[in-house]
């Protein structure tokens, strides 16, 4: 009998303990994420635009349909060069773009998106995520409204493509160039004609003799958009822009509703896509540049005086971009600081270049 009432007890205090807990109310699941999300880039360009489709169908599948990112290629929605306003006045929810286009509005922007003479891929992605690169990106990029999480980045662009042989910083004067970023201030104290244009609208401009050169990205993706077809001199290497990184953008308002988990799964998303970009970047380059050559085009280093000069043009571009703006001057200290004792490592830990 005393058995017996004991296991009675035992299965009462568990039963109601059970159902103690049932009855809790429990946390509502967070709402289903259906974001519109205008691009600067087309989604078929290897490493530079289809990074996005990555994460876009890696959190679709991994969160069982429950975020979905639409992404609207380059004009549809927004204008390449107006996603950031759009983020930031929560016209649309997110965006991915070149945060380097923002230059304009905000000076520090294009630290975070290419630097001449800078760090290379893997340096910067060290000091973004350990170097306190990204808490530096969320203070500049928060003053406008906006989360930005680095979503992808590739390797140098070529220094540009011209129709005539550069054989001299001489060559540049007059030259009218679509240029981006600290790159094009550097060009423009050289004496070139700088315009910006979106990457689809420069093959007609080449075309058309409206500008006589033009940077964008890596062969891979000049050569789908045709470059070639129309000027023949590729130079290298990209000293206006040792990296190249792109942002999924996000309006503070529309983070702050996501859950912690919902947050955690796009940060991952992105942090995948950074390092499948590198690794696309890197891996298709030089088959592309072979097919360059064989297609009748000159691809060129540039003679090492002129990159000297460049760098020369490139420090004092810099020096008076930090003078001008606070957040400028903190982002390219802490990138300078970072650097200096990145370089310890390298100098020991790879083979010479020479090697």
């Amino acid at each position: 009998m005393r058995f017996t009432a004991r296991a009675f007890l035992t299965t009462t205090f568990v039963s109601l303990t059970l159902s103690s807990y049932l009855i809790v109310p429990t946390t509502q699941a967070a709402d289903k994420v259906r974001w519109r999300v205008p691009v600067a880039f087309a989604s078929d360009l290897p490493g530079l635009g289809d990074p996005i489709t990555y994460v876009a169908d890696s959190l679709m599948k991994a969160s069982n349909g429950d975020i979905e990112l639409r992404v609207s290629e380059p004009g549809k929605l927004v204008p390449p060069f107006e996603i950031t306003d759009a983020v930031k006045n929560n016209k649309v929810p997110a965006g991915y773009t070149w945060i380097g286009y923002d230059q304009g509005k905000i000076p520090a922007s294009p630290l975070f998106a290419a630097v001449p003479f800078g760090m290379e891929p893997w340096e910067y992605t060290a000091w973004w995520y350990e170097g306190g690169g990204r808490q530096l990106g969320e203070e500049v990029y928060g003053k406008q409204n906006i989360q930005p999480l680095l979503c992808s980045i590739i390797g140098p662009e070529t220094a540009g493509w011209f129709r005539n042989e550069i054989k001299g910083l001489d060559d540049l004067k007059g030259l009218k160039i679509r240029f981006a970023g600290i790159g094009g201030r550097v060009i423009q104290q050289l004496g070139s004609s700088v315009t910006m244009l979106p990457g689809g609208e420069i093959f007609q401009a080449l075309e058309k003799g409206a500008i006589d050169a033009t940077e964008f990205s890596m062969p891979a993706i000049d050569q789908k958009l045709g470059f070639d077809k129309v000027v023949k001199y590729n130079y290298f290497p990209g000293w206006h822009q040792a990296f190249t990184a792109s942002y999924l953008l996000v309006n503070k308002e529309e983070w702050g509703k996501l859950s912690e988990g919902q947050k955690a799964m796009i940060d991952m998303a992105c942090t995948a896509a950074v390092a499948r970009s590198t690794a696309k970047g890197e891996g298709i380059q030089g088959g592309v540049i072979k097919s360059l050559q064989e297609k009748g085009v000159t691809v060129s280093s540039l003679p090492e005086p002129i990159l000297r000069e460049l760098q020369k043009v490139t420090q004092q571009v810099m020096a008076e971009e930090a003078a001008k703006d606070a957040d400028f001057k903190k982002v390219m200290e802490s990138q300078k600081a970072f650097m200096e004792t990145y370089k310890i490592w390298k100098a020991l830990a790879y083979l010479p270049r020479n090697f």
